[in-house]
């Protein structure tokens, strides 16, 4: 009888340090292996990227308590300029669509809003992790070792339920927050000394040495199954070769130093006054091409007494129609939009060779969150911008007899990133009306 428990805790192992591989199900084989991230999933025919000249980038941003549905969606016309909260966007009405209708179909309030960019919530991943692997890991894995960060994941470590949740990866791991604009800066810019990167050196033989294990333990298994398993693991063992080359690629950035930084390194104060900062930080790493795929949470603790009030951001969110709490509230997320569009418009005055910035990244904001006043999860505030979609301004399905998943719209945002996909989590196809210029 085989001993599954070290290849077990070789591929548990490696999955905990960011390099997993799950051994596909053999039919000669009683026992299944756990579900562990895999850096090499099969891809599906689909769209090609819009842009095959140049780097497509993606930013995705969320809200932690969603914003006060009246004042958020447009009336009339539908454009920003008829919505309270968007209108600091209306100069860059011809680079963004306003999406309403979209949600997950999930209930749970706060406890559902970290499945904003996966679709699932994580207990409902059952034994299938992947299932709440979010959109900004997936586009991350498709450009694994191409720039020195897969991806950056910026927001804050405390706040109500935890802090930042909204990047999981395959193995269902959250992606653990860049907690403030001095670090983040340092990630960028800051270059590891000498027994930093021998340490780095040191993780990457472990990786190796522990995907040689595993790649042997498929080898033995290779002479006692069936021919029909025999293929599924050539195709496991291409998925390995994969990875090693991953793995050489994210190697080399150990000794390619940082570039230098255009700003002086900022200290850390709270997340209103910060929140500009780590703006630009993301956009200075997508335009020096440290990384081509971030996300910002703006959570909890985004503090309300910034602006002058006495009751927390949370406690305005829960504003029981109160007037006040709801024009303080409005306040801090005409705010919050207002630092969105400067970031898009950065985006669009930085040229990246004979396109703007905006154009090459795809940028999603908005929140799991559709009214935190009632604890609803339904009709999230969503506007997508840049990227090369034809944009229309306003993008509705809330009246539509066939209303699509949310995930739908990720599935347009992979297309367009460059990643092969029919499908994403409950996705039933690309969302329809998103068209691309």
């Amino acid at each position: 009888m085989m001993n599954h428990s070290r290849p077990s805790d070789r591929r548990k192992f490696l999955a905990a340090t960011g390099f997993g591989l799950s051994l596909p199900w053999l039919e000669s084989v009683r026992s299944p292996a756990a579900e562990i991230e895999s850096l090499a999933p099969a891809a599906k025919t689909g769209r090609k990227a819009a842009l095959p000249g140049g780097k497509p980038r993606m930013v995705c941003i969320g809200n932690m308590l969603g914003f006060y549905p009246d004042a958020f969606w447009p009336a009339g016309d539908g454009s920003v300029q008829q919505s309270r909260t968007l209108r600091p966007l209306s100069p860059l009405v011809d680079d963004l669509t306003v999406i309403s209708g979209l949600d997950h179909g999930l209930k749970g309030g706060h406890f559902a809003i970290h499945a904003f960019l996966s679709g699932v919530r994580y207990n409902d991943a059952g034994s299938m992790p992947d299932r709440n692997m979010t959109v900004d890991q997936r586009a991350a894995e498709s450009v694994s070792g191409r720039t020195r960060f897969n991806s950056l994941t910026v927001g804050s470590e405390s706040g109500i339920h935890g802090g930042c949740q909204m990047s999981w990866t395959r193995s269902g791991t959250r992606v653990p927050p860049i907690s403030g604009p001095q670090e983040l800066f340092n990630r960028l810019f800051v270059d590891e000394d000498a027994a930093d990167r021998h340490v780095a050196e040191d993780r990457f033989d472990l990786h190796a040495s522990i995907l040689d294990a595993v790649a042997r333990d498929a080898m033995r298994l290779q002479q006692r199954v069936s021919q029909r398993d025999r293929n599924k693991l050539d195709e496991y063992f291409t998925s390995i070769r994969d990875v090693e080359q991953r793995l050489a690629r994210r190697r080399q950035w150990i000794h390619v130093d940082k570039p230098e930084a255009p700003i002086a390194r900022p200290k850390d104060v709270d997340m209103v006054t910060d929140l500009p900062l780590l703006y630009d930080l993301i956009a200075l790493a997508l335009e020096t091409d440290c990384t081509r795929v971030a996300t910002l949470e703006i959570g909890g603790d985004f503090a309300a007494s910034a602006f002058g009030f006495r009751k927390g951001y949370h406690g305005l969110s829960h504003h029981g129609q109160v007037q006040e709490s709801i024009d303080a509230l409005i306040t801090m997320e005409t705010y919050q939009v207002e630092q969105f569009a400067r970031f898009l418009m950065k985006l669009k005055t930085t040229q990246d060779g004979d396109a703007s910035l905006l154009d090459q990244t795809t940028v999603l904001f908005g929140s799991g969150m559709g009214n935190a006043n009632s604890h609803t999860n339904t009709n999230l505030p969503i506007v997508l911008a840049g990227g090369g979609f034809r944009h229309r301004g306003r993008l509705a399905f809330e009246n539509d007899g066939h209303r699509p998943p949310m995930t739908n719209l990720f599935v347009s945002m992979l297309q367009q990133f460059g990643v092969p996909s029919e499908s994403f989590a409950t996705s039933t196809g690309s969302l329809r009306g998103l068209d691309w210029t």
